[in-house]
């Protein structure tokens, strides 16, 4: 099946159709599911990351995975600040075996080598990272990685995003996939002086949990929504400001210090917005979170905040 679309609501539109009319019920490890097999989505604009539907406007917990991904972390610690039933997940209280950070950022982490070798040939047909290996199912854990490759592809001055993954969970799982895979694939694109191109998302079982279904048809009820774009990185290499916005989030998690301040244009500050506006939700500190709704200069990031304060 090949489903395309401008936006991620899209493309979760037409998935979630697919799913509830065609789907077939299998009951794998984590519960019973219905499911299409052999997906591929194609996202034309990747800048269509954003979901502006009230049951899926998840921009705080994208946005953390991504910075939990960026860090090269595995901490459990980090990414339950964000999605609290994340250690359900954990083999030991502490750490996420399946975790993408370190494959993608940590010590030996294979974004650096996609760099160079991007760098030294845009023409290669060798940018691919691999996130599952046959080493993640030699033994039993509770989270092993849903993704097995990211192939990096620079045509016509582009730079297009190819994923695969074995598994991914079509309500709660592929709008969280879509954001941080495009964000990555957008910050590459500036760091080698490219536009962007396509995004392309391949999945074997594409899956919605029958638990969720009742979500589900809330969520198809809403509607198609307006088409809308995150705005485009600043031109440039963005491992600065990078660096500058993990260590906004660390500081707001972990003592809670507000430094948006630090960041020179509004891209960043407005990401560093949005942390401190969930931080302070989080901490029922309601009555400030208006003035950080307010210096978000961005207009479709500011209603995620004020969207966040009314269910909160």
């Amino acid at each position: 099946m090949f489903i395309q679309g401008d936006t991620v609501d899209d493309l979760l539109k037409k998935v979630l159709k697919g799913i509830l009319e065609n789907g077939i019920e299998v009951v794998p490890t984590k519960g019973k599911t219905r499911e299409l097999s052999g997906v591929l989505l194609k996202l034309r604009n990747p800048l269509g990351r954003l979901s502006r539907t009230e049951g899926k406007g998840t921009i705080f917990s994208c946005l953390g995975e991504l910075l939990w991904y960026l860090s090269g972390s595995n901490q459990l610690e980090q990414i339950r600040y964000y999605i609290p039933d994340y250690p359900k997940y954990s083999d030991d209280g502490r750490t996420i075996f399946g975790a993408y950070g370190p494959k993608l950022f940590g010590a030996e982490g294979q974004i650096p080598a996609i760099i160079r070798a991007l760098e030294n040939q845009n023409s290669t047909r060798k940018a691919v990272v691999q996130l599952f290996s046959s080493s993640d199912i030699k033994a039993f854990h509770k989270d092993i990685p849903c993704t097995c490759t990211l192939q990096f592809l620079v045509r016509d001055g582009k730079l297009s995003l190819y994923t695969s993954m074995r598994s991914n969970d079509a309500f709660k799982g592929l709008p969280h996939d879509i954001f941080a895979f495009t964000m990555l694939q957008e910050l590459l694109a500036r760091k080698l002086g490219l536009s962007m191109g396509e995004y392309g998302h391949y999945v074997t079982s594409l899956h919605v949990y029958v638990d969720d279904m009742e979500k589900v048809d809330r969520f198809q009820r809403e509607g198609w929504q307006e088409k809308v774009w995150m705005p485009k990185m600043p031109d440039g290499d963005q491992k600065s400001n990078v660096f500058q916005l993990l260590k906004h989030e660390r500081e707001l998690r972990k003592h809670n210090t507000r430094i948006s301040d630090m960041h020179t244009d509004n891209y960043w500050r407005d990401l560093s917005f949005l942390l401190e506006a969930f931080n302070l939700i989080k901490r029922q500190k309601f009555s400030e979170v208006d003035a950080v709704a307010q210096a978000i200069t961005d207009v479709e990031l500011r209603s995620y905040v004020l969207r966040k304060i009314k269910v909160s």
